[in-house]
């Protein structure tokens, strides 16, 4: 905290106070991945779109690659005191504060990006910001999607069944539901900090991550990883969340315009994913790297291997976990019929 105080004070005294008075509100947003991130991009076109709109009212800083916090519970923490305004957190970051809100990495939840969409747009979004708010937290401003699908990936040996995985060691964050996860499907579940992966592939400290593929090859670890098992386990749901109190400091028409803001953020962080992992799959076969395609009795025994999750889960939060669990399968479901119903209609 106290760098980023630091950091602060000599951007106001860099940048001058002209325009900090020329504003009404200034908003600093942090995400922790780099500017080649689909997170950087959208940011940009939340500050395009609110300073535009608000005629300069609303100023919007862009602060990537961890420049003013280093990792998920300083960068809550500093957006609950007010110092930073909105922060861009995956599950696991907003799990340090909220760890039942690990039921959206449950796995084999959600089928394909048409249904994640549905349901992370859907009610089941304000079902979880007003979940957040009741226990003082931030505001869940939207949800969007940082990296797409988990799958499995090592160093090894192409796996077709959880009994392939039986002795290897796969990194996992440091969540007891990904760990978990990891031991269901028979292999060793290992918690290595994300600036390390590289080099514990490299050193056979790890055999595999479960990570999308922009990240797989953004990151470089298909210089050792060289399979991967599209089993999707986890679709990598991302939350920007802003403070409250600067939420409720806005006007009405300002609160419009920052609304509609992340709203052309989100198509752009569900968008741009898509784009690069076509370029990434590419890169990742030219190094070598094979892919493979879980047929669906494939797929089955991963969900069935998976399965205890859920009573792992219900068992670890109680009847909170539980509501928020059946909010979710509903949100799921319904999800599913609008969309059943929208190609009905178009066959």
């Amino acid at each position: 905290m106290k760098r980023l105080l630091v950091i602060l004070i000599a951007c106001f005294f860099v940048f001058g106070v002209t325009s900090v008075y020329a504003a009404d509100h200034t908003l600093r947003v942090v995400h922790l991945s780099n500017t080649n991130d689909e997170d950087y991009d959208g940011a940009l076109v939340f500050k395009d779109y609110v300073e535009a709109r608000s005629n300069g009212k609303v100023v919007v800083e862009v602060y990537p690659g961890a420049q003013l916090c280093g990792n998920a519970a300083e960068c809550y923490e500093a957006t609950q005191s007010n110092i930073i305004q909105i922060h861009q957190m995956t599950i696991g970051g907003i799990s340090v504060a909220f760890p039942e809100l690990q039921v959206l990495d449950l796995p084999y939840m959600m089928d394909n990006d048409a249904v994640a969409e549905e349901v992370l747009t859907g009610p089941f979004l304000n079902t979880l910001r007003q979940h957040v708010l009741k226990k003082g937290g931030p505001r869940i401003m939207t949800m969007t999607n940082t990296g797409g699908w988990r799958n499995i990936a090592n160093t090894k040996k192409q796996i077709q069944s959880p009994a392939d995985m039986n002795g290897l060691r796969i990194r996992t964050i440091n969540s007891p539901l990904q760990q978990t996860l990891v031991k269901n499907l028979g292999a060793s579940a290992t918690p290595v900090a994300w600036p390390e992966v590289y080099t514990s592939l490299a050193t056979g400290v790890i055999d595999g991550s479960k990570n999308g593929i922009t990240d797989i090859v953004g990151m470089k670890f298909h210089e050792h990883i060289k399979y991967i098992t599209l089993d999707g386990h986890a679709y990598m749901a991302s939350l920007w969340i802003m403070s409250e109190d600067t939420y409720q400091a806005l006007d009405d028409e300002q609160k419009r315009i920052v609304n509609d803001g992340f709203s052309s953020l989100r198509q752009v962080c569900f968008a741009f994913p898509k784009r690069r992992a076509i370029e990434a799959y590419e890169e990742f076969k030219k190094a070598g790297g094979a892919i493979y395609v879980p047929t669906a009795e494939e797929k089955d025994a991963f969900r069935e291997a998976a399965a205890p999750l859920k009573q792992w889960y219900t068992d670890k939060y109680g009847a909170e976990g539980a509501e928020l669990l059946k909010a979710y399968e509903a949100a799921i479901a319904e999800a599913e019929a609008k969309l059943a119903e929208e190609l009905k209609a178009n066959m």
